[in-house]
């Protein structure tokens, strides 16, 4: 009798503008917003039992599908067991949620800290997060920004902590995203991107541009590739080595060892003689070299591939260098 009373209450309930009767229908999909699943969400013309609740609502930013026979036993004792299905075996039932990244997370943290107690702009700044971070899903309504209800910080120990929240964001006002962690000042350096070995010229696909702790990067490293390129190392360095101006040198022009013309310029005279260098050299570098006819040891300045002047007190290296290229005087 009671169900017979319920059902009748639902056909006047339902009963259109045109005088049409809309009868208790299940639908084949759900969209909640809230924790819980109501009888409305899930029957179209529920009439006054649409506001009566029966499930808990999947998590948020996930979907869930109820078999119709369990639906069929939830609306029972509201008289609603033989509602209309159209052979439909379960409802699918989605909750949406807007999405809040790692990258948000993280960016809206480092504006916080930014500026605070001499730390640099965002930019400039790493952290380090304690916990294990992912992305968050709040409610699709919850539309505003992160905002900071609470920050720490210990600039001796570069820790901050610190506690977000969204405003109508239910989930995050019961519990705040609370982070804490290590904040880093950092700069741009220049690293190796090979393997190099002892004098060896650096091209530009060998440098890149990297951020390292403040602290790790001196005066004498350098920032900028154009610094690099061109020039050779003195000892050879590792993938990753961040580049100082100590660690290069002019490309040696003169190898140890190897034979090379040993240009004598005196005023009036220009001669040319073979020997042998004893040590190696940069354009500009004071080296030794054995003279292959003499057998005798005399120090000349690089003046280019394989080149070694000696030279009077009147001589200059540039002088020479053109001199030898011109000069029909030669000995060997």
């Amino acid at each position: 009798m009671m169900r017979i009373i319920i059902l009748a209450g639902l056909l006047l309930a339902s009963h259109s503008a045109q005088g049409e009767m809309a009868l208790p229908r299940l639908k084949a999909t759900a969209t909640v917003s809230g924790e819980l699943v109501y009888i409305g969400d899930l029957v179209e013309n529920a009439g006054p039992f649409a506001e009566v609740a029966i499930f808990r609502s999947p998590d948020l930013g996930t979907t869930g599908a109820v078999p119709t026979l369990r639906v069929r036993d939830a609306l029972r004792p509201y008289g609603l067991a033989d509602v209309e299905a159209d052979e439909l075996t379960e409802i699918v039932v989605e909750r949406p949620s807007r999405a809040i990244t790692v990258k948000e997370i993280e960016s809206r943290i480092l504006q916080a800290l930014a500026g605070q107690r001499g730390l640099g702009a965002a930019d400039d700044l790493k952290l380090n997060i304690d916990q294990s971070l992912r992305t968050i899903h709040v409610e699709a309504i919850a539309t505003g920004q992160l905002q900071v209800s609470r920050l720490s910080l210990d600039t001796y120990a570069s820790r901050f902590d610190i506690a977000l929240t969204i405003p109508g964001s239910t989930i995050l006002r019961r519990t705040p995203l609370r982070l804490s962690g290590r904040v880093v000042e950092t700069a741009e350096t220049a690293v190796l991107t090979r393997s190099i070995q002892r004098g060896e010229v650096i091209r530009s696909s060998d440098v890149a541009i990297e951020r390292r702790p403040r602290i790790e990067i001196g005066k004498d490293d350098i920032t900028l590739p154009k610094h690099a390129v061109g020039l050779a190392v003195r000892r050879s360095l590792r993938t990753g080595h961040a580049l100082r101006h100590a660690d290069l040198m002019k490309p040696e022009l003169v190898q140890r060892n190897e034979t090379v013309t040993l240009i004598y310029e005196v005023p009036g005279i220009l001669l040319t003689i073979r020997g042998k260098a004893l040590e190696s050299g940069a354009e500009g570098d004071l080296i030794s070299v054995s003279n292959l006819q003499s057998k005798r040891t005399v120090q000349g300045t690089v003046i280019g591939i394989g080149q070694v002047l000696v030279t009077g007190t009147s001589a200059s290296p540039r002088t020479a260098k053109t001199a030898s290229l011109k000069s029909g005087t030669r000995a060997e």
